[in-house]
């Protein structure tokens, strides 16, 4: 199930619709669950082979349906393929529950890592065999029966509002427009901005200038321009996003996930959801972080607080009669930098167009890892800015396929990541 009959087993954009989706979860769920009770109901004594491999290999299906699925919601999403996430979200949550919470299943992997000493495993089994074990525990296995169904009723609730949270922020992203009619009011911004506003402004089927919430809008617009009341306005308009007590106001969704997470860890024996997640990871417990902010805060507030009353002075010294305020730190800033050093951040532009980066990126891969990187547009893609890539090993040999796709829209999350 999804061995796509494509080139290289590429996904088929251009053939599939958003009316796919939801009956291929139903499929690969309903397929993957009958995978799973055979697991489980299996009358042999466990062995890593029948238990933990196979639980490696069940979902593999599933997993490549989400990959496609979640991606495309973040990055070429519609309201088509927001709605079919909310509906398959809690499908997924309650099957991955009934792998974690299943009694038989666990029984046989916990008596597989009791006896892990003497198995005779190598390290690569021992490592799934742990991740596995630890897996189980840490989604719920270990909890009363009354418990587990609280446990259920968390994460599925969690599926669904974390997707709500990130729907509210990019509707309330898009929703905003700096409409600029009057040339004056773009005044110290650089060329090659006011051409990209104009470009937007266009694109909506204006006159003059559009400015936008996305990064390569907002930025150098609070950076470069001179208008100090249109900076506080798209300063305001971005840290207000979904917080304005209407119906794309995410306070209450956000109070309902940290409730939510709090209450699971609890049931899980944590003291707080912090402690759950880090000890997963390198820093291990909140007390450490703690202590490392607390450190950072003390090693680098006297210089933060130096440079504060630098840029202050500086505003002082041309004229300003006002504290400055947080939409005036990078305009006042990047004077502060020109003045000292005469240099900008349009200086270095022409020599970090996005082709000569990309170039420099795969050259550094290649030096690093022996992988290179062959264009191949007659792959499908999910959107007309994606390029795609063949990645290659030093012997010759394929290793993947590689989608870049750089530009923000407003069918995509902002910021900078990436999926597998």
């Amino acid at each position: 199930m999804f061995d796509f009959s494509t080139p290289l087993q590429c996904v088929p954009f251009d053939k599939i619709n958003p009316g796919h989706f939801k009956p291929a979860f139903e499929a690969a769920i309903r397929q993957a669950g009958e995978g799973l009770k055979k697991i489980a109901s299996n009358a042999d004594e466990p062995t890593f082979e029948n238990t933990v491999e196979a639980l490696e290999r069940l979902n593999y299906s599933l997993k490549r349906l989400e990959q496609i699925f979640f991606n495309l919601n973040s990055a070429e999403t519609s309201k088509e393929l927001q709605q079919i996430a909310q509906e398959v979200s809690p499908m997924l949550t309650a099957y991955y529950n009934d792998i974690t919470l299943n009694e038989k299943l666990f029984t046989r992997v916990k008596q597989l890592h009791d006896a892990r000493a003497e198995a005779g495993l190598d390290t690569e089994q021992l490592k799934l065999l742990e991740d596995t074990y630890k897996g189980f525990v840490r989604n719920g296995a270990n909890l009363s029966q009354e418990a587990k169904e609280e446990y259920r009723n968390i994460t599925e609730q969690l599926s669904v509002l974390s997707l709500k949270f990130e729907e509210n922020l990019l509707d309330e992203t898009n929703a905003f427009q700096l409409h600029i009619t009057d040339e004056h009011d773009l005044a110290g911004l650089p060329e090659d901005v006011k051409e990209a506003a104009s470009m937007e402004a266009k694109a909506r089927n204006r006159n003059g200038w559009v400015f936008t919430l996305k990064a390569p809008s907002y930025q150098p617009f609070m950076k470069f321009a001179d208008n100090r009341n249109l900076r506080e306005i798209l300063y305001r308009a971005y840290n207000s996003r979904c917080y304005k007590s209407d119906e794309k106001d995410n306070q209450e969704v956000i109070h309902k996930i940290v409730n939510l997470r709090l209450r699971m860890a609890n049931l899980l024996g944590y003291k707080t959801y912090a402690d759950y997640v880090l000890e997963e990871r390198m820093a291990r417990t909140p007390g450490r972080v703690n202590t490392f902010l607390e450190d950072l805060l003390q090693e680098s507030k006297p210089a933060a607080m130096k440079e504060y009353a630098e840029v202050q002075a500086y505003g002082s010294k041309h004229g300003v009669d006002f504290k400055l305020q947080r939409w005036d730190w990078a305009y006042y800033s990047e004077k502060l930098k020109n003045e000292k050093f005469s240099f900008t951040d349009e200086m270095i532009k022409p020599y970090f167009r996005l082709e000569n980066v990309e170039a420099a990126i795969f050259n550094l891969a290649t030096i690093l890892y022996g992988i290179s990187f062959q264009p191949d547009s007659a792959l499908p893609v999910y959107h007309p800015d994606v390029k795609t890539y063949r990645v290659i090993d030093q012997d010759g040999t394929f290793l993947a396929l590689l989608y870049v796709d750089y530009f923000p829209r407003e069918s995509k999350q902002g910021g900078a990541w990436m999926t597998n």
